[in-house]
This record gives C-alpha cells, structure tokens and sequence, in this order.
C-alpha cells in the first residue's frame, strides 16, 4: 500500500486554532469539520507543559535522514518526504498499516535528535498523532508526490525518488 503520511510538530496543530482542523469526532470524509474556537484552542495551548517544537535545517535534515534510515531497514519504498520546520510530509509504500509507519519515522527521527544531543532526551517533538490517508490509484499517489515536494513553498529537507 501507498499512503501519505504528515505529523506535526509538538504545538503546532491545536484544535480549533483554524477552521478545518479535524479531531476524533470530526475526521471521517464528507462530515462536517471543525469551525474556529479559539477557546478551545487556548484550552490546549494552557495544557503543553513544554514549549512548541521548531525544525532548523539541522534538525530537518537529521529527521530526513531518519526517515530514510527507517525506510531501508523496513523495506519500504520512499517516494517523497518533505521536511518543513514545524511539520513533515512522506509519500511512503509499505505493507504495514500507516499508524505503524508514521510511529517508526517519529520514532527513529527522535532517536537520531536525541543522539545529537541539541536538546533534552525528554523533549516533546511530535503531536500525538498525524495523517495517515491511503493512495488507492496512480494519480492519487502522483498528485500526493507534487503535493510533499512542489506544494510546500520554499523547500526545506526534500526527497523525491525517481524509481516511480
């Protein structure tokens, strides 16, 4: 299976923060999303009890070559991956479910940031979870690979493979 897979930095999604923003209630396609709520968005700002987490090109290029560390070990394919400073995109094919893909890139992209030592092993990087969608036909997939590498504005720490 092909999936695109996008987590975000610790803080940097809160729900209600923007319209559009899904939560467990409001994530299946064709229902209503979440309008605006400020309140509820500084509702979870007061619960972070540690500061938002930013991606400088040191630590984006670490995480990319996380991704593509735990990507080679797997056997999965990568066919995009588009480091930003508060978020990361992949286009990935592998045969375990999504969760389980987007778990090991956080995973071993903390690793990689702890080894450096560039801030606390306690530190929070990720939001708790991401987006997982399933590519299901070739332009799907096509479209999510233009989407993680030429849709992002500037580029940051990018992948693109070319064995498509």
């Amino acid at each position: 299976m092909i999936y695109l897979i996008t987590f975000v930095c610790y803080g940097r999604h809160l729900h209600g923060s923007e319209p559009g923003s899904v939560d467990h209630e409001h994530n299946v396609p064709g229902t209503p999303i979440l309008e605006a709520d400020s309140a509820r968005a500084a509702a979870e700002r007061e619960r972070m009890d540690q500061a938002l987490y930013n991606l400088d090109q040191i630590r984006r290029d670490a995480v990319l070559e996380a991704i593509q560390e735990v990507c080679a070990r797997r056997g999965w394919s990568l066919l995009a991956a588009h480091v930003r400073s508060t978020h990361v995109h992949t286009v990935v094919e592998a045969e375990v479910p999504p969760e389980r893909v987007m778990h090991d890139f956080k995973t071993y992209a903390s690793r990689r940031l702890n080894r450096m030592r560039l801030e606390e092993p306690d530190r929070k990087r990720w939001a708790r979870h991401g987006s997982t969608r399933w590519l299901w036909k070739p332009q799907h997939v096509s479209a999510a690979i233009q989407y993680v590498v030429g849709e992002q504005g500037d580029a940051m720490s990018v992948f693109e493979s070319h064995e498509l």
